[in-house]
């Protein structure tokens, strides 16, 4: 293949990858050729252009790391996120929705009984959390095991901080035979995704802002049942029109009912303000 010019390099690399035994692996890197030269076609690239687009993915990679993803903020912060979690995760009316798994989840989190205090002693207004695992007719699941994460009442995650080197604010669960779960922690607040690198600089060049609002992460598995990954949002809370990575869904947002004092859900005084949440889980079958 000698002479390709703009008009006949799509189908050379088309010819030149259809060896391929991976039918699904063809499906995928076609499309991607023809759409990426289409791209190129219709804007008229220039080669100084192709050369920002490369070095913005290479500065992507370099400040990617074992606790900061900046190729997930970027499908995050470009939708393709919510684009492919919408389309794979379709649940008949009544389950609760997913939504996007952001970059700060961290596996083999510390597990915790129920009742326990799941936010490693961060400072904060005490949180009371509960809410029941069921299916879509209402049966309780028991046992499911629940995984949780969030921002702390400054808007950081615990890896976000450099020096600690212990788990705050994440825990793994389980719920108990009726499918009930409770566990206590501190009231989240929003906060900007990490805007520090490339895709804080897209952000800033396209005049948006960094902000999520206010949640909490779930992420439940049971036997039987599709793996669920969503949020529960504050309600009346700031950015739930303009969260930066598209992930609010009407039917995750809750309320976060606040107490002056009194006593919380356990029986115990509390002089202090706190909040309460309920919130149940309805799961899809697998």
């Amino acid at each position: 293949m000698r002479n390709l010019d703009e008009q006949t390099i799509t189908q050379a690399v088309l010819t030149r990858n259809a060896g391929t035994t991976d039918q699904r692996l063809h499906e995928i890197v076609t499309s991607l050729v023809q759409h990426l030269h289409a791209f190129a076609r219709e804007t008229k690239l220039t080669e100084e252009e192709w050369e920002k687009g490369i070095e913005f993915l290479t500065a992507i990679g370099h400040i990617t790391n074992d606790k900061r993803q900046e190729f997930i903020l970027l499908s995050d912060t470009l939708g393709l996120s919510t684009l492919v979690i919408a389309q794979n995760h379709k649940k008949p009316q009544g389950c609760t929705e997913a939504t996007v798994f952001g970059p700060f989840h961290v596996a083999n989190a510390p597990r915790y009984d129920l009742g326990e205090d799941i936010s490693g002693g961060l400072p904060g207004v005490p949180w009371f959390v509960k809410g029941t695992i069921k299916a879509k007719d209402g049966t309780p699941i028991p046992h499911a095991t629940i995984e949780v994460w969030q921002a702390d009442d400054a808007g950081f995650y615990d890896v976000q901080k450099p020096g600690l080197d212990d788990y705050h604010g994440r825990a793994i669960i389980q719920a108990d035979a009726n499918g009930h779960y409770h566990f206590r922690t501190i009231v989240p607040e929003c906060y900007p995704i990490p805007h520090d690198g490339p895709v804080g600089k897209m952000l800033e060049a396209l005049n948006r802002h960094p902000w999520r609002p206010a949640h909490l992460h779930f992420m439940i598995t049971a036997p039987g049942y599709q793996r669920l990954v969503t949020h529960v949002f504050r309600e009346g809370g700031d950015y739930l029109d303009s969260d930066a990575v598209f992930g609010v869904r009407s039917s995750l947002i809750a309320d976060w009912v606040r107490h002056e004092s009194g006593i919380d859900p356990y029986g115990i005084p509390i002089e202090s303000l706190f909040y309460t949440l309920d919130f149940d889980f309805i799961l899809h079958l697998a």
